[in-house]
């Protein structure tokens, strides 16, 4: 005859909650552990100070300018045009003004390759060293005003004669 226990018999159940804790518990201790071991290393920065600025008084002279070349060769400083002939006596007049003048540098679209490196080799003489391009992308829509896709360099050759 089998008889009962007095006392009741109790199921094993596992605990999910404290196995949780102790897995953020490991991962937490693991994160701080391979983030002492990392040296960080940093680059010196000479960050601005609360100092106001000293405003500068306003001065002719100017900073930038923008020199465009259109499709017959002509040059634009800014809104001015210049014969071809002016050009360098304008680029050493400008660096005599101001020796760290930026030239911002485009052309138009039909402009000549020839022309725009001249007159880059021009602004390199006039020993003016900050120099920018202007450039444009390619659409391929050829929406108006903007520059075309490029074609193919050179014509395809002609099939042969049978």
């Amino acid at each position: 005859m089998r008889m009962r226990s007095p006392i009741p018999k109790k199921h094993a159940r596992i605990e999910i909650i404290p196995l949780i804790d102790i897995m953020f518990f490991l991962l937490a201790s693991f994160m701080m552990v391979s983030l002492s071991q990392t040296h960080m290393k940093g680059i010196p920065v000479n960050l601005p100070s609360n100092v106001a600025a000293q405003p500068t008084p306003p001065t002719d002279i100017k900073d930038t300018v923008s020199i465009r070349v259109t499709e017959g060769g002509l040059y634009y400083f800014d809104i001015t045009p210049v014969g071809f002939d002016d050009v360098m006596p304008k680029l050493f007049d400008l660096q005599k003004q101001n020796p760290n003048i930026k030239v911002s540098l485009s052309a138009e679209t039909l402009a000549l390759h020839g022309d725009v490196i001249g007159l880059l080799d021009k602004i390199r003489l006039a020993k003016i060293t900050k120099i920018g391009y202007q450039i444009k992308t390619a659409n391929p829509t050829g929406a108006p005003g903007t520059v075309p896709a490029p074609g193919p360099a050179a014509p395809p050759p002609p099939p042969p004669k049978p």
